[in-house]
């Protein structure tokens, strides 16, 4: 199997196994690793989610050996054109190209960075709502030098990342961005020693699931839902997501801290 998860109490760690071809993505890949986050979308057992690639990549794209349905007219369209085209109406998308980047998932998931995550694989990066990188990690798209865009969510979300002119930039000349780099523009949230990205990930994610589920799951949709919106929009929106929390967690929260729990900042035990 080139996708297995390891478990961790509350959080879970999705595993691209390819490393004979540095993860490049094929298609029995894509739809194990959309099936695996589906099915911990669903799982009551499972907080945040951790996603590493194996053997000190994170993914290199589309594994181009595939990329013989593109020559092949009938095939493309079938397989392509046709079998990842999104419906009318509101009917949900099937799988992208690389996998998951058409989830809407419901849980926090954090990559974890080593080696390349090129074209596809930046792709699927910033689908993730957090990326931990190691020192020696990049960025870049790889696929302008083979004639292939972006059709994973790669000119959506590397925008409101770093900003549209830096997006073009960073698209039209398909360079490489190592991991400083992406720290200081934004387009990853904290830079780690080469082979730790997995550890530092799966620490953020221990450090998300030990608190209140409910408030952090109402405030994650919150940021990703008014993204874009007008202010009083986004506010009414927070307010509503919100709101009913307060009476079932945030009372239980509060009468913890009037039991004397987290005095003095020490949140070790809550």
């Amino acid at each position: 199997m080139t996708i297995r998860i390891e478990r961790s109490g509350k959080v879970a760690t999705v595993i691209h196994a390819r490393p004979e071809a540095r993860n490049a993505m094929d298609p029995d890949s894509a739809i194990a690793l959309t099936d695996a986050f589906v099915a911990l979308d669903a799982d009551p057992e499972t907080a945040v989610i951790v996603f590493w690639g194996e053997g000190g990549a994170f993914c290199a794209g589309w594994d181009l050996k595939y990329a013989q349905a593109f020559t092949q007219a009938e095939r493309f369209r079938s397989e392509i054109v046709e079998g990842l085209a999104f419906p009318p109406g509101d009917a949900p998308p099937p799988r992208g190209p690389m996998g998951p980047s058409r989830l809407e998932m419901s849980k926090p998931v954090i990559a974890a960075v080593e080696g390349p995550a090129v074209a596809g694989g930046m792709e699927l990066a910033l689908w993730c709502d957090v990326r931990v990188m190691a020192q020696d990690a990049y960025f870049g798209v790889y696929c302008r030098r083979w004639g292939i865009p972006l059709i994973d969510g790669g000119t959506v979300r590397l925008p409101r990342l770093v900003g549209q002119g830096r997006a073009l930039e960073i698209v039209m000349t398909g360079r490489k961005v190592e991991a400083e780099e992406a720290l200081r523009i934004g387009l990853c949230e904290k830079v780690v020693a080469r082979g730790e990205a997995r550890a530092a990930a799966e620490a953020m994610a221990q450090e998300i699931a030990r608190f209140p589920s409910g408030a952090m799951l109402a405030d994650r949709r919150s940021v990703i839902a008014g993204h874009g919106l007008p202010v009083r929009e986004a506010l009414a929106r927070e307010w509503e997501g919100g709101v009913h929390t307060i009476a079932t967690e945030g009372a239980a929260g509060a009468g913890r801290f009037a039991a004397g729990k987290g005095r003095g900042g020490d949140f070790s035990e809550i």
